[in-house]
């Protein structure tokens, strides 16, 4: 697969990271379609490996996810900025500590933007846990699962 093909599959995964936080994107299909294009385009046992660890990843999202509540984060007042700082420090969070600081990351980020919006410690913590449980950890799960899925493919590329 050559350089612009990777370019193109990198620039459909981060699509698909977008489409999470964005209503009405199918974002972990995004990220999944562009893993299977990418190892149908370079068949080869590590390509097919992170797209059988992909499914098995999307797959696992999707059940815990249906365990969670559903996603109401528009009725909280959720915004797109507030979304905006939730995945850039989950993105953030994800390469800084690998995977796990996602989850402080994504929390961080939602943080950080109710208080400049609000002002104040006490209603930007008050934000963040109605964010939280009116659907935050639903988009968190899918968020972290399409970012571990993208940390392998990119680890395949750059390695394999």
């Amino acid at each position: 697969m050559g350089a612009w093909e990777l370019l193109l599959v990198g620039v459909v995964i981060l699509l698909g990271l977008a489409g999470v936080l964005v209503p009405g994107l199918p974002g972990s299909w995004l990220v999944w379609a562009a893993v299977l294009w990418w190892a149908l385009s370079d068949p080869q046992a590590l390509s097919w490996g992170v797209l059988v660890g992909a499914t098995a990843i999307l797959l696992l999202a999707q059940a815990i996810r249906w365990m969670l509540p559903p996603r109401r984060l528009r009725e909280s007042g959720a915004t797109t900025r507030m979304a905006a700082y939730a995945g850039a420090g989950a993105i953030l969070g994800f390469f800084l500590v690998p995977v796990v600081g996602a989850v402080p990351g994504f929390i961080g980020g939602i943080y950080l933007g109710e208080r400049l919006r609000l002002g104040g410690h006490g209603e930007a913590k008050a934000s963040v846990r109605t964010a939280m449980r009116s659907g935050g950890w639903s988009v968190l799960t899918e968020l972290l699962a399409c970012l571990m899925i993208m940390g392998a493919w990119l680890g395949a590329v750059i390695w394999g």
